[in-house]
């Protein structure tokens, strides 16, 4: 499979390591990672609890800082950038997606979804028209004025992506964003991830499960804080084996 989009890859970390000091002990959650994500792919990171693949988010997602090696995103290099600096990456081209959904229960999905705009200060206008793009995105529009309590699991973490989306990011981290949710509501998530996917979001996604990383165009395995396997497949389509499967009419995933 060739790489998606231009040469240059989107995500560049080399020699990334991370230790962390325990009373007298040395814990080594990353040892020297050195990994490329192009443009468009959609990434599934893999590993037992304790691989290392949580950290490696972190870093991905400007949460925390290496103890050496490098990691440019778009070319900037982030391990050297400062508490405010990482902070405006975030707000600017990194969107989150979790497994818990994060949303805040007294808000309306409309208002979660404005949330991070607000905190970057955009404009009213820019916010609604930017929000109520993004909850049709997920197909979420005529949920807009509902609270999370009035919408499904499945519902609940389609607005957390149209959060993740409304800024506009260059690349989606998603952590485990199907581990709460039943099978058949998993395979609609990841039918709108997909989605997104081919409009050109690069998605990184922290999974367990090798089912729902079947629906990913490569697999990153991590061991002991070390990358152990890296292949490219061929994804299967969630769209279409949503629609073969039994039960109730699908939600809308367009």
């Amino acid at each position: 499979m060739k790489e998606h989009g231009r040469s240059e890859p989107i995500i560049h970390v080399e020699n990334l390591t991370r230790d962390y000091v325990m009373g007298s002990n040395v814990v080594h959650a990353l040892r020297g990672i050195t990994l490329d994500v192009f443009p468009g792919e959609f990434v599934a990171v893999m590993g037992a609890s304790g691989s290392g693949k949580s950290t490696f988010m972190n870093l991905l997602g400007c949460l925390d800082h290496p103890t050496s090696g490098t990691y440019h995103l778009e070319g900037t290099d982030v391990a050297s950038l400062n508490a405010n600096e990482l902070a405006a990456i975030r707000n600017r081209k990194i969107g989150f997606v979790f497994q818990g959904f994060n949303l805040l229960p007294r808000m309306t999905a409309r208002d979660n979804v404005a949330l991070p705009m607000t905190y970057a200060g955009l404009t009213r206008d820019v916010i609604e028209r930017r929000e109520s793009a993004a909850l049709s995105a997920v197909g979420l529009i005529e949920r807009a004025e509902h609270r999370p309590n009035e919408l499904s699991g499945g519902q609940q973490q389609r607005v957390a992506i149209a959060r993740a989306l409304a800024t506009g990011p260059s690349i989606i981290l998603a952590d485990e964003p199907t581990g709460n949710l039943d099978s058949r509501t998993s395979v609609e998530i990841m039918a709108i991830l997909q989605q997104l996917n081919t409009h050109g979001i690069t998605i990184v996604m922290v999974t367990h499960e090798p089912d729902i990383a079947g629906f990913c165009q490569r697999v990153v395995r991590f061991l002991d804080g070390q990358i152990v396997d890296d292949r490219r497949q061929v994804p299967r389509d969630a769209a279409k084996e949503l629609a073969n499967l039994p039960g109730e009419a699908n939600e809308r995933t367009s």
